[in-house]
């Protein structure tokens, strides 16, 4: 049957300008959803939800969302096709100037999205500033970029990503999205990522603003060993006394060695 003509429409293209690859297969849908295990009483945000391909299944299995969405043409068709769902509370705002802390409203909020390639570093760190008001990140990515989130000490992908992330949070990555998942389909494959909040006594940094700062100079030239690297922040003495060789490089040292030398007082 033939839709009356005043049913707003998904467009048949994507966006270019706006990064969008629309999820499709429901095989991969349906993994996300169950990976996400969404319970009664959680709030659930979703982060760019395109043509609702998450949006439905999550409304089905949980009843009520909350959705941002920056393409002002996407949001008619996902409320009207919404209501044959569930609730959903649509946001039209870019996610960068959204306060999640004020959407949260006391209650702390579960993330979930399929992420722009070309924001999602931007996203991460967006949400790491209000980590305390969210309980856990279902991300879809880049696989390049989840594999940079969860590296080792040691692996050549480890690096700031890396450090900052595993810092603020437990990084699980999930699974691989092969492209033909989308539409249209990308130049590379994708992966889902889990990123639950450290409580703030776990954390273990003093100064985020000094921590941020020697993990960006540590990996600012990788070649270089941290005497060098970092400089402008401490001395040779200040890395010695923390009890870290100054001789070492940057992706030798673990997300601790990186907490203890921004929190020893000589490094200060």
């Amino acid at each position: 049957m033939t839709p009356p003509t005043d049913t707003p429409r998904f467009q048949d293209r994507a966006k270019k300008s706006l990064g969008q690859h629309f999820l499709h297969e429901r095989g991969v849908v349906d993994k996300i959803v169950l990976a996400v295990d969404p319970r009664p009483g959680e709030r659930i945000v979703e982060i760019g939800p395109g043509q609702g391909a998450m949006t439905f299944p999550l409304l089905d299995r949980h009843g009520a969302l909350t959705a941002i969405e920056f393409d002002r043409d996407l949001l008619a068709p996902l409320a009207d096709a919404a209501r044959a769902h569930g609730e959903l509370t649509l946001v039209h705002a870019n996610v960068l100037d959204v306060d999640f802390t004020a959407l949260a409203a006391g209650t702390p909020i579960r993330l979930v999205g399929n992420l722009p390639y070309n924001l999602s570093s931007p996203i991460l760190f967006h949400a790491l500033d209000h980590a305390a008001a969210i309980v856990d990140m279902h991300f879809m990515l880049q696989k390049e970029v989840v594999d940079r989130m969860a590296a080792a000490p040691g692996s050549k992908v480890y690096g700031r990503l890396s450090v900052m992330l595993q810092a603020w949070c437990k990084v699980t990555a999930l699974f691989s999205i092969g492209p033909g998942a989308f539409r249209p389909p990308p130049k590379v494959d994708s992966a889902v990522v889990r990123l639950v909040p450290r409580a703030p006594g776990e954390v273990g940094i003093d100064d985020p603003a000094r921590f941020a700062a020697i993990v960006r100079d540590a990996f600012g030239q990788r070649r270089k060993t941290l005497r060098n690297a970092l400089s402008r922040l401490c001395d040779e003495d200040a890395i010695r006394a923390a009890g870290i060789d100054p001789q070492r490089r940057a992706e030798q040292l673990a997300v601790a060695d990186f907490i203890q030398l921004a929190n020893h007082p000589a490094a200060a």
